[in-house]
């Protein structure tokens, strides 16, 4: 295995720890948790990892935060079309900005849209209507979006940010 793919399995790894410790602090919202850290971290892997090493590291955060009880099946969805979405866009466009928007959009519209018939097929109870889960989806997404902009402004300005992308590229 390459010294790269080593680097960014274990920074996505770190992502996945961070995600999961932090999920006991969800805010349960019907048949979800909405989880605003979950966004922060998909907005970080996107800048540092990439779309794949994005994906996975979400799917393996959501499914450990469902084994352990703290996350719901809606996990699945927001945080995988969040983690796609705005790595995409970082991918192509290296904005900082868009990236945020694409998680914004990613989780918040695509993934609570797509939580819709997850909640129907794993939680029969639930009286979902298709756009029950966007409100809070966008407000827990927001919420994330904000600490990873914080966490990204500092990373930056301390000339960090690039300094840990040429690690993981090299």
């Amino acid at each position: 295995m390459k010294k790269t793919s080593i680097r960014k399995l274990t920074v996505a790894a770190v992502l996945v720890a961070v995600g999961v410790a932090l999920s006991p602090f969800s805010i349960p919202v019907g048949a979800s948790k909405c989880f605003p850290v979950q966004a922060a971290v998909n907005v970080i892997a996107a800048i540092l990892l990439g779309p794949v090493y994005s994906v996975c590291m979400a799917f393996v955060t959501a499914l450990l935060r469902v084994i352990f009880g703290t996350g719901s099946v809606l996990a699945f969805p927001g945080s995988m079309c969040g983690a796609l979405i705005c790595a995409l866009i970082y991918l192509k466009t290296k904005n900082v900005w868009l990236t945020y928007l694409g998680e914004l959009f990613g989780t918040g519209i695509v993934g609570a849209l797509l939580a819709y018939p997850v909640a129907k097929l794993f939680i029969p109870s639930s009286a979902a209507v298709i756009y029950t889960y966007i409100i809070p989806f966008l407000i827990s997404t927001l919420g994330g979006v904000v600490i990873a902009a914080v966490i990204v402004t500092a990373l930056q300005k301390t000339k960090a940010l690039d300094k840990i992308k040429n690690t993981l590229n090299s």
